[in-house]
Parts: C-alpha cells; sequence; structure tokens
C-alpha cells in the first residue's frame, strides 16, 4: 500500500510580493484579504485492489490542520488499521515518503508494531529514497487525477471540495488502479535496468 498526503488549495495561490500596481490617484480603499488561501490536507492510501481514504486532517473542533507526528499517529491508530482490518488485507506492505512525521522515532515504532518487517519508509526495514515522486503512483497518477476532476464546478467552501474530492476518489475503478500498478512495475523495471536513471520513455497509460 503506497500512502501520501497532498493539499487542496480552495482558490489558486499567486505570490504577489513583487507585483507593484501605480497610480497617480490614491484610491483610499482597502481590500482585506487572507494571507493564505483556505486548503484541505488529505492522505490515501493505495494499492492495486483500491483506497483507503480520503482521510482530512482536523482538529478537535473540526478546522482543517496539516500533518505533525501526533496527528499521523492517530490517523494511523484510529483509521487505517481499522480500514486494514475491516478489508481483511492481511500481510500488508506499507510505503510512505521521509516526511518527518512519518519518521519519527515514535511514528516508526507504531508502524512497526502493526506491520513488523513489511514498511518501505525511510529509517525503515526497506529504504524509500527522497525525492522520488515519479515512483509514488499517488504522485505521478492520483493527486493529479483527482486535482483534475474536483474543481471542475468551482466548489465555494471546504466542505464542497471535500465532497468533491471524496467523490472522485470513491468512483475509481479498480481497473484503473490496477493499471496504476502495472505502470509501478514498468517503471522499477526501468529503474533496474538503466541504473536508476530518469524515467524519460515511461508514462501512465489510462
Amino acid at each position: 500500500m503506497f500512502s501520501d498526503e497532498a493539499h487542496f488549495w480552495l482558490n489558486g495561490y499567486v505570490n504577489k510580493q513583487n507585483c507593484r500596481i501605480w497610480d497617480e490617484e490614491q484610491p483610499e480603499e482597502i481590500q482585506e484579504l487572507p494571507l493564505h488561501p483556505e486548503k484541505t490536507t488529505v492522505w490515501c492510501g493505495l494499492w492495486a485492489g483500491g483506497i483507503i481514504g480520503p482521510y482530512f486532517f482536523k482538529n478537535d473542533a473540526g478546522a482543517n490542520v496539516t500533518v505533525n507526528g501526533d496527528r499521523y499517529r492517530a490517523m494511523i491508530t484510529d483509521y487505517l488499521m481499522p480500514e486494514i482490518e475491516a478489508r481483511d488485507l492481511g500481510a500488508i506492505w506499507f510505503q510512505q515518503d521521509g516526511a518527518t512525521s512519518h519518521t519519527s522515532h515514535q511514528s516508526m515504532d507504531l508502524l512497526r508494531e502493526h506491520f513488523g518487517e513489511h514498511i518501505i519508509s525511510r529509517f525503515g526495514p526497506v529504504d524509500w529514497p527522497p525525492r522520488s515522486y515519479d515512483i509514488t503512483p499517488l504522485d505521478f497518477f492520483l493527486w493529479g487525477y483527482v486535482k483534475s476532476k474536483v474543481y471542475a464546478d468551482k466548489p465555494a467552501s471546504i466542505q464542497a471540495l471535500e465532497e468533491n474530492i471524496t467523490r472522485v476518489i470513491r468512483q475509481l475503478p479498480v481497473e484503473m488502479l490496477e493499471r496504476v500498478i502495472e505502470n509501478w512495475t514498468q517503471r522499477m523495471d526501468h529503474l533496474r535496468c538503466s541504473n536508476s536513471q530518469h524515467l524519460i520513455d515511461i508514462i501512465l497509460k489510462k
């Protein structure tokens, strides 16, 4: 099972630090805008047979928050493990990237408690290379696919955005996920044959 988080911003994010507009008169108008657009942080676990998620990180008051070690471990304990047990996935391998919240001593101890040596991660039994976006199915497929769909109706609230994310992910056919994993296998074969060179000729075939 490949796992990852992604931010979904409610509105576009434009850095206006170097943008200046000159005029001859003071407009005497003030427009107050938030420093950053609203966003939601989503976690998913993907394998050939389906997707666990989306899981949205929120605090006790229901407000959107980013990931830290405590929240990540709470997600593993309270959400991921019950979902794995409900699906009777058995001795599954668990992959994660090298984010600090994932690879702290407490997080790795918790993962070992549940997955034993079936962990692919920085500081884990099987190492996972940093910045390996082109070999993680959530990066080279899922997040881009979902983001291409969820903004089609221009959601006006975080709740609407999260509903769109949930709907798009749950409508993904298993056949598509199987092809994604087949493509991942091709990527691994290419890396072995090319001594880990860039994946120039490997593309995702839908």
